[in-house]
């Protein structure tokens, strides 16, 4: 494929999603500064790429004081946000998206990934695994068919089982999961049970199963009444427990649903009581029935591991994308407070959504055409193609705004890679 600026993908997509809108001035409507839809892209640019405003006017035809004025008055937490649910929404209307569900249902993950800070920040932590001597932090995210729908940033000490609920609750787009993954890492003792009480399956990946089932594996009868079959439950659950303390548990998850607090200010709360406090036990005594009934379904189904993994390695293909998108500075982040932190993980988040949104675009135009003019073998392969790519994206050199944003003639790509289909065929 013939190679496209990033900034003319920021320009298509909003063409066809209207993402720029979104941008309004800090102040209103009684404002003197228009919003100049060119300087908006280049501060997105400047901002997800980790470039900074002050090397994006240096490489640009757009100087650094037009950049920072409009940075300060048009770029902000809730703007980014409303524009990457906008760009997300529009995916999961094309024809493709659906093409991705994991055994038809809408199947998501999360996990961290970890970022260096070469500014020492309120919340960049030790991490020697992946720091080293140095610290960074953690950008927690959604991924759902592809699509990265919510991400927060998070200190890289921080568990990221505390966070599985408060991604997936957040989550204002229209893609709302049913299955939801995450590693090891994303496991702990009430997760099983707060995501089954909002309706969402929690479906984990464990490393070891068999140790870990040998030691978390429960059942509603004595151990000595379970004779047959390979394993046994290592004690009985507390039913007596669960209904004592249910209205504590209901008081618990009624404040998650209003929003009043969080999950990991919950998890502290909890964390800091006596191991016999009794809402706590009983907290973990239901997380232990449903976490129980999955070991057994994950031991029992082979369809059940693989689409977990698969839900996973779309978690990781993003963080490469993301990576490859946060590549100045040598990756190394270099805001100075957490706000420009969660700015520049909106930033590269809405530069990878677009980037998605295109290649979506192109596979569902290609996919139409596939369905008039080709056997479903052509159809089949074509559904399993990744939307993460980027080999095709041009994302370094000198940024040219002012300049008229290439055209982008959708109908030519699809020919040319029908075509291209075809020559590799006849071969």
């Amino acid at each position: 494929m013939k190679p496209i600026e990033i900034s003319n993908i920021l320009h298509f997509v909003n063409h066809d999603c209207q993402f720029i809108d979104v941008f309004e001035h800090l102040l209103g409507r009684y404002t003197k500064q228009g919003r100049d839809d060119r300087i908006i892209v280049a501060c997105l640019i400047a901002w997800g790429t980790n470039m900074g405003l002050g090397r994006m006017g240096e490489i640009s035809d757009i100087d650094y004081s037009l950049l920072a004025g409009t940075s300060d008055n048009f770029i902000r937490l809730e703007t980014l946000k409303e524009a990457n649910d906008r760009v997300s929404n529009v995916i999961s209307k094309l024809p493709i998206f659906r093409h991705y569900d994991i055994d038809k249902v809408l199947h998501s993950s999360s996990d961290g990934q970890k970022f260096e800070t070469r500014i020492n920040t309120i919340n960049a932590r030790y991490s020697p695994k992946y720091f080293g001597l140095k610290k960074g932090i953690v950008s927690y995210t959604l991924v759902a068919n592809h699509v990265p729908v919510n991400a927060q940033i998070i200190s890289a000490n921080e568990h990221e089982s505390h966070y599985v609920f408060d991604i997936l609750f957040n989550n204002t787009t229209n893609i709302q999961p049913d299955v939801h993954s995450t590693d090891t890492h994303g496991t702990n003792e009430v997760n099983f049970a707060i995501l089954h009480l909002f309706g969402y399956r929690f479906a984990p990946r464990y490393q070891d199963i068999y140790d870990r089932v040998s030691k978390s594996l429960y059942g509603f009868k004595h151990p000595s009444q379970y004779n047959e079959g390979p394993i046994k439950p290592v004690r009985k659950i507390n039913t007596d427990l669960i209904i004592e303390e249910w209205e504590n548990i209901q008081r618990i998850i009624v404040s998650l649903a209003t929003k009043t607090t969080t999950q990991s200010i919950i998890i502290g709360k909890l964390s800091a009581y006596a191991r016999k406090n009794k809402t706590k036990r009983a907290l973990w005594e239901y997380d232990n029935i449903i976490k129980s009934l999955y070991f057994l379904d994950y031991i029992d189904l082979s369809t059940l591991r693989q689409n977990v993994q698969r839900a996973l390695n779309r978690g990781e293909s993003y963080h490469k994308l993301r990576r490859a998108i946060s590549h100045a500075n040598f990756g190394k982040l270099r805001f100075k407070t957490e706000q420009e932190q969660q700015i520049w993980n909106e930033c590269s988040r809405l530069l990878t959504n677009c980037i998605i949104y295109y290649n979506a675009s192109i596979l569902s135009n290609l996919l139409a055409y596939k369905e008039k003019n080709s056997n479903d073998k052509d159809i089949a392969l074509l559904k399993q193609v990744s939307l993460v790519a980027w080999q095709h994206i041009n994302l370094y050199g000198r940024y040219e705004f002012n300049r008229r944003s290439e055209f982008i003639n959708m109908n030519e790509i699809v020919r040319e890679l029908a075509q291209m289909q075809i020559r590799l065929e006849l071969v």
